[in-house]
């Protein structure tokens, strides 16, 4: 049990097994219906990206950035050069794999241009479709935004600040600030309105 704990991959893999195991579960108890578990799949997709993208948003904003001050300057260069570069690639990622489901699920639902038009696509005379597509629509406005600073201001900024790849071998400390400022001051912004982002996810399911 051990060895098996011990090994990422397979545990990730036995996790997803697990997962199967609940499809043939749920396929004998209530039939198998392809259109509804296409659906469910890209939502859970969705969410499965979610939790990456925003679990980590929340560990840079709320674990790693509070405790850098406390950290001996002798170990700090390890967590620059080594865990924050994989946990920004999986951040990173998990935001296109969040936006990226979230779009196609929103168009395979027929509602992608009236989420992204808060429901104001058949004129300004109210919300015809009703409040769930304004809540939704905020809320994959609020995501859109987040992920553009993702892989538009942070990720590039965090490239400079940390040298990822060798990319910046001979950037100037006064220039590193400033790109570490950057990326620092939109993971905030990105933290502001996850929370905003979460709410109205949540809402268009289950308030409207």
């Amino acid at each position: 049990m051990a060895a098996f704990l011990g090994n990422l991959r397979n545990v990730t893999i036995a996790s997803f097994v697990l997962a199967l195991l609940l499809v043939v579960l749920y396929a004998s108890l209530q039939g198998f219906d392809g259109p509804t578990f296409e659906l469910f799949t890209l939502r859970w997709l969705h969410v499965v990206c979610g939790v990456m993208w925003i679990g980590l948003l929340w560990y840079f904003n709320f674990v790693s950035t509070p405790t850098m001050p406390k950290i001996p300057d002798e170990l700090k260069p390890a967590l620059g050069r080594y865990i924050t570069p994989a946990a920004l690639f999986w951040f990173r990622w998990g935001a296109m794999g969040t936006i990226f489901f979230g779009i196609v699920l929103a168009f395979r639902n027929n509602y992608l241009i009236e989420a992204y038009t808060l429901d104001l696509s058949q004129g300004l005379a109210g919300y015809p479709l009703g409040p769930k597509y304004l809540a939704i629509g905020i809320g994959m406005w609020l995501g859109t935004i987040m992920w553009f600073n993702v892989w538009f201001v942070i990720w590039p900024n965090q490239q400079k600040a940390l040298n990822i790849d060798g990319k910046y071998p001979n950037l100037a400390a006064p220039e590193k600030a400033a790109a570490a400022k950057a990326a620092g001051q939109f993971s905030r912004i990105n933290t502001l309105l996850s929370i905003p982002m979460l709410f109205s996810m949540v809402a268009a399911g289950h308030l409207y």
